[in-house]
């Protein structure tokens, strides 16, 4: 029964189902992949405006992009869209980069 659950027949670049319930997943899943599509594009941003702002010189600017770009990150992590360590890593070069403009 389980193997026939999510069985999905693909035309045309849509997902078609033949069970009622495996219709209502696909949907589900399509949701659920744009909205983790979006975040990931909105911590990329983020942290391509902070990485623009450092090597632009201005600190405060600086700074101001820095926060967001953590946030966005840390939220990306907590979402489980990257891995913890990988959101860490991320966050500690963007400390170092400001830092170093600090300084």
């Amino acid at each position: 029964m389980l193997s026939r659950l999510y069985h999905f027949i693909h035309i045309k670049g849509r997902i078609m189902a033949n069970i009622k319930s495996s219709a209502k997943r696909a949907q589900l899943i399509e949701k659920t992949t744009a909205k983790n599509r979006a975040a990931k594009s909105l911590m990329k941003t983020n942290s391509k405006k902070f990485e623009a702002a450092a090597a632009g010189g201005d600190s405060s600017v600086a700074e101001s992009a820095y926060k967001t770009a953590v946030k966005s990150v840390d939220r990306a992590a907590t979402k489980k869209l990257i891995h913890k360590n990988k959101a860490a890593r991320r966050k500690s070069a963007m400390t170092r980069k400001l830092n170093e403009l600090s300084n």
